[in-house]
């Protein structure tokens, strides 16, 4: 079978590219001595997880608990849910998952440590828990510097039912680009990278100053480990790495210059829909993949909503052409001089967001070249609780 019996739109994923990918980051892992967990949101594929851990991953990194159910039905024994838990209804569920798997949670709040403390205690068991860290994204975490960090970890460790393994981060921070004048992309990934693993150490030693001391430092995010590099402070290094989109790679790591075009695993395969010349010269080619197939996220360094390709095997960009606007079933672009795209031609482009694409489908087909060599289930679709 090829690609030119497939129905569209659907999402192909190179498999030397895919393949390439996952040794690569497998490599740094192994050369930095850090233990590697991927995060799975990217691909919620059973099939891709038990080739990274093949590789050499020693479990594998959810974002919920309904992801973390379907990797533990399928045989996955080491997971990390890096999310705060909260309520009555998960607690059981995480309980439910602990007889067939080892879980970790987050916390980052004493209401939530609480929480989770009481329910666990009041079953006669414990749950690991991890403090997530707040390095700089702003998201969720504690600041890795606020003076009242160092008590809510010992108030963590103390708590009934918590098992307390370390600490964890996500320097989302890194997807905001340069952002100082003159800042170059290289510069500031590794500034962010930096940044991600020496607050996680220095927050470790004034931890250890307080006698608390983490076995697990785990941090991780596609652009930084792109720059990761693992040094020891005062006795502490990185334990782990848990990127996620580094599998597939996306338009929005191509303008980060995280990675290269080239590297870009996940594709869509479109077919033009229609088209209209207007007066000022410009084509308009409508393409049946809109936002119900891939996300509106927009990236810093990005242009418009994926990059077209004029030739898909050399990954080369389609000149002159661009996504101008998603509509629920339509994607819109823009060819300024004219389109060679005709109705009913296929074309390919890389989505801004791999992520957010993949959660659209059922499946994926693994293509090495035109041929089809396997079709891929999307089995954690839609777990977003």
């Amino acid at each position: 079978m090829t690609i030119d019996e497939l129905r569209t739109p659907a999402l192909l994923i190179e498999k030397s590219r895919l393949e390439a990918n996952l040794q690569q980051m497998q490599d740094l892992a192994n050369r930095e001595s850090v233990e590697l967990r991927p995060h799975t949101k990217t691909h919620r594929c059973i099939s891709i997880a038990k080739r990274q851990r093949e590789l050499g991953a020693v479990g594998i990194t959810v974002a919920k608990v309904g992801e973390a159910e379907v990797y533990a039905a399928a045989g996955f024994s080491d997971i990390r849910i890096a999310y705060e838990v909260v309520g009555r209804s998960t607690y059981e569920r995480i309980a439910a998952l602990q007889h067939k798997a080892t879980i970790s949670v987050c916390v980052d709040t004493p209401e939530g440590a609480t929480m989770l403390s009481e329910w666990f205690r009041s079953t006669g068991h414990d749950v690991d828990v991890l403090v997530e860290v707040d390095t700089g994204y702003g998201r969720c975490g504690v600041r890795w510097d606020a003076s009242n960090s160092v008590a809510f970890v010992r108030h963590v460790s103390e708590l009934p039912g918590l098992n307390w393994r370390g600490l964890l981060t996500h320097a989302g921070n890194a997807y905001h680009g340069p952002s100082a004048a003159g800042e170059s992309k290289d510069d500031a990934l590794v500034r962010y990278a930096s940044e991600e693993r020496d607050r996680m150490l220095d927050f470790a030693v004034a931890l250890r100053d307080s006698d608390l001391v983490p076995e697990v430092i785990s941090i991780g995010s596609t652009p930084t480990m792109s720059r990761f590099r693992n040094v020891e402070k005062a006795g502490f290094r990185i334990t782990e790495i848990r990127p996620g989109n580094y599998v597939f790679n996306d338009a929005i790591q191509v303008g980060l210059e995280t990675a290269p075009i080239e590297n870009c695993a996940l594709t869509v395969l479109a077919t033009v829909m229609s088209r209209h010349r207007e007066r000022s010269g410009v084509e308009r080619v409508y393409l049946d993949a809109g936002k119900k197939v891939v996300t509106a996220d927009t990236g810093s360094a990005t242009e418009g909503y994926g990059i077209l390709l004029y030739n898909p095997r050399m990954m080369t960009p389609l000149p002159h052409a661009k996504i101008v606007a998603l509509s629920e079933e339509h994607g819109w672009v823009e060819v300024r001089g004219g389109s060679t795209l005709q109705v009913g031609d296929r074309t390919r482009f890389v989505p801004n967001h791999a992520c957010v694409a993949v959660d659209t489908r059922d499946e994926m087909v693994l293509v090495d070249g035109d041929d089809v060599v396997e079709i891929l289930s999307v089995d954690a679709r839609g777990r977003s609780s």
